[in-house]
């Protein structure tokens, strides 16, 4: 009875000692949990026997236990590492039409040829669809999809409005309009130019011409002529009226007339008003981009698109946002326009909350996915895999599927790896006390051993 005891003795240092062994093999194995051999002793007695002198038989291993605690992270340059600070796994799949789920702590994300998210096995990280705003559509694991990072181009955006801010210099000369000539720097007193965007992302020069009013009467009046691509444009008024009325038009020695607009200050230099194509003051005006001529939009972009000069007038008293005319030179504060051009991918931003986020060279960001994390209710229930994955199982419960950042699930860390949670001192240690164990259950077999063969030498 006692060798068979002390081979089970052996037998439970030998399931120590593998279990440490494992342990310090994977010290650097991103994602890892560490293991601990579980062991509960043996003991069996009949119903007549003595129990007050029963010896026990033995020692049995119970369990293999990993332990999932919170592993160190290590920050890198890849936006595609991710790391779990907290409750949760990522979800994996092996094929984007599989629904064979697998879970894990390990973040090595990269990309494949198709732009698909993938682990080193070339398993799909799975997210969650998402809306405009970057809410969530769902956050059920039935629903989620392969995170894919888009490779086409931002999309752009016509220009509808133009911001200008500027002063006009009070000491010019007038000029007669009539006279007004694009080409001909002496026929205007100051220019200013902004690139804007049609419906396709192409590029078109918007540039401005003030010319003081030189009309008999009048003072402190500018006309505002415009060109796109060095074609004179018409201004309108907010009904969209082109009148030809001569007040509000320039002639040019290019045998063209414009209708123009004027803008109108006061004799302290402020901002008071403007004179638009029908006579009526207003905030704004708009281009009609189908009037624009020949070769401007004719590379198939939206005909229609209207552009509004926004001169920021203040009708209650002056403001810094306004034209001036003051006895400086002329000078343009500021001059923005709100169009975008065709962009390309520069980045990838993940945050906390699992929101993949795509931004483009052009300036705008577009919400892709969420990456979605489960959480169980009992996670040493977990069938283990290789490649630090999991199962779900009968022990471990259903899958929890759930945002970072939300209820007891974690955070998501861009740019960093869960290191293994084994501690390498503490391995060291074990193993020691494993071999001891082991060299003590081996001197048990021999003295067992010796033991026999004293009893088989008797006669």
């Amino acid at each position: 009875m006692s060798f068979n005891i002390a081979l089970s003795g052996v037998s439970a240092a030998q399931k120590d000692l593998d279990v440490t062994a494992n342990n310090i093999a994977n010290v650097n194995t991103v994602g890892f949990k560490e293991s601990r051999a579980e062991f509960g002793d043996v003991y069996a007695a009949s119903l007549l026997s003595g129990g007050k002198t029963k010896v026990g038989d033995g020692v049995l291993t119970q369990e293999v236990a990993q332990q999932f605690s919170q592993g160190s992270l290590q920050f890198t340059n890849t936006s595609l590492d991710l790391a779990i600070t907290g409750n949760g796994f990522f979800a994996t799949v092996p094929e984007i039409t599989s629904r064979d789920f697998s879970f894990t702590r390990a973040g090595q994300f990269k990309l494949d040829s198709d732009n698909f998210v993938v682990n080193s096995n070339g398993d799909n990280l799975l997210g969650f669809p998402v809306n405009s705003d970057g809410t969530s559509a769902s956050v059920a694991l039935s629903t989620t999809e392969p995170v894919r990072i888009p490779d086409s181009s931002g999309s752009p955006a016509q220009t509808t409005e133009v911001d200008i801010r500027m002063n006009l210099p009070a000491g010019d000369a007038a000029l007669d309009p009539q006279d007004f000539d694009p080409e001909d720097p002496l026929t205007y007193n100051a220019a200013t130019s902004v690139t804007v965007y049609d419906s396709l992302g192409d590029s078109h020069v918007m540039t401005y011409y003030f010319i003081k009013d030189a009309t008999p009467g009048v003072d402190n009046e500018w006309y505002v002529a415009t060109a796109v691509d060095d074609q004179l444009v018409d201004m309108v008024d907010e009904t969209g009226t082109v009148p030809g009325t001569p007040v509000n038009s320039v002639g040019g020695n290019t045998g063209n007339t414009v209708t123009a607009s004027k803008l109108i200050f006061s004799s302290g230099g402020d901002f008071v008003g403007m004179e638009t194509p029908s006579g009526n003051p207003t905030l704004d005006f708009k281009m009609q981009t189908e009037a624009l001529g020949a070769g401007i939009l004719a590379n198939g972009s939206d005909a229609s698109q209207q552009i509004s000069i926004d001169f920021n007038l203040d009708p209650t008293s002056a403001t810094p946002n306004e034209p001036s005319q003051f006895a400086s030179a002329f000078e343009v504060t500021s001059l923005e326009q709100d169009g975008l051009p065709v962009g390309r991918l520069t980045g990838i931003d993940i945050g906390p909350d699992g929101l993949v986020r795509a931004t483009f060279s052009n300036g705008t960001s577009e919400p892709i996915v969420r990456v979605a994390l489960v959480r169980f209710s009992n996670e040493q229930g977990l069938t283990q895999e290789s490649s630090t994955q999991w199962k779900e199982s009968i022990l471990s419960g259903e899958a929890l599927a759930g945002e970072a950042t939300t209820g007891t699930f974690g955070e998501i860390n861009s740019s960093a790896l869960e290191q293994a949670n084994v501690n390498l001192t503490t391995e060291l240690i074990d193993m020691i006390i494993a071999q001891r164990n082991f060299q003590a259950n081996s001197r048990a077999l021999e003295v067992n051993n010796s033991l026999n063969q004293t009893i088989l030498n008797i006669r």
